[in-house]
C-alpha cells in the first residue's frame, strides 16, 4: 500500500503542476461568479436554467479532465522511459496501475470538491435553500462516475498507441453510453431477431453510467435519492472499475517498454 500511495502522491503533484487542475477551478469559479451576478434569481425557472447550465458545463470538464489526466499516465511514461527506473523499484506493474487510477481519482474528487462547495455555497445563498444531502449524494454519485471512466481511460491507455487515440475513443464511448445507453433495450424490442438480443446483451454488459447523473436531483430540488440506491450503485460502480483495472492490469504485464 506505501508504493500504490506513492505513485499515487507522484501523480496528484504532476496534475498540480500542469493546468487541467487549474483550468477546471478557473471555469468553476467563472461560472459561479456569472450566477451570482444575476440579480433574477427569484424567479424559479431561471435558476433552475441556470443551474442545469453549471452543471452541464462542469460534468463536460469533469470527463475531459477524467479522461485525459488517465489518458497520458501510462503512454507518457513510457515515452519518456521512466517507466523502467520506476519498475526497477520494488513496486510491481499491478501497484503502479493501482497507484496511477489512485492518483488521477483521488485529483479529480478534489476538483469536483472545489466545484461542488462554489456551487453550494452560492446556490444557497441565493434560493436561501441548503439542501446539503442532495448535494453530498450528487458529489459522491459523481466522483464514483470518475472513477469508472479512469479505470475504462487507463484500459484503453493500455491498448492503443498514442494518448489522443485512447482519449478520442474513451470519451466517444462515455458519450455514448451516457446519451443512448439507457435507450439500448427498447431498440432491443424493437429490431428483435439476433440483433435484439445482441443489443440486449450489450444493456446489461455496458456500465450504466447515466446511473450517476442526478442533476435533475438538484436543478429541481427533488428529495434525496434512498441511500440503498446509493450503496448500489457505489457498488455497481466499484464492481466496474475492479474488472477494468484487472482488465489493464493483464494487458500491462505484457507490455514490452525497453
Amino acid at each position: 500500500m506505501h508504493a500504490i500511495l506513492a505513485v499515487a502522491g507522484v501523480v496528484i503533484l504532476e496534475m498540480i503542476r500542469r493546468k487541467d487542475v487549474y483550468v477546471l477551478l478557473i471555469l468553476t469559479g467563472l461560472i459561479t461568479l456569472s450566477m451570482g451576478s444575476v440579480s433574477i434569481f427569484g424567479d424559479d425557472r431561471t435558476a433552475r436554467h441556470l443551474k442545469e447550465l453549471c452543471l452541464a458545463l462542469i460534468w463536460l470538464s469533469s470527463i475531459l479532465i477524467s479522461v485525459m489526466s488517465a489518458a497520458r499516465q501510462l503512454p507518457s511514461e513510457k515515452e519518456s522511459r521512466t517507466l523502467l527506473p520506476l519498475l526497477a523499484k520494488p513496486i510491481s506493474r499491478t501497484q503502479v496501475m493501482a497507484g496511477k487510477f489512485l492518483g488521477c481519482w483521488a485529483a479529480s474528487c478534489l476538483c469536483l470538491l472545489a466545484f461542488y462547495t462554489f456551487f453550494t455555497i452560492l446556490t444557497g445563498s441565493r434560493e436561501q435553500h441548503w439542501p446539503l444531502v442532495n448535494y453530498l449524494q450528487a458529489f459522491w454519485l459523481h466522483c464514483m462516475f470518475c472513477g469508472i471512466v479512469i479505470a475504462l481511460t487507463l484500459l484503453g491507455s493500455v491498448h492503443f498507441a498514442a494518448v489522443s487515440s485512447a482519449a478520442t475513443i474513451v470519451s466517444i464511448a462515455v458519450a455514448f453510453v451516457l446519451i443512448l445507453g439507457r435507450h439500448l433495450h427498447k431498440v432491443a424490442e424493437q429490431a428483435g431477431g439476433f440483433a435484439g438480443t445482441l443489443l440486449e446483451m450489450a444493456y446489461f454488459a455496458l456500465p450504466h453510467l447515466e446511473w450517476y447523473d442526478v442533476r435533475d436531483l438538484i436543478t429541481h430540488n427533488w428529495p434525496r435519492i434512498e441511500w440503498g440506491a446509493i450503496a448500489f450503485d457505489t457498488v455497481y460502480g466499484a464492481a466496474y472499475i475492479g474488472v477494468f483495472l484487472a482488465l489493464a492490469c493483464i494487458r500491462f504485464r505484457k507490455w514490452a517498454i525497453n
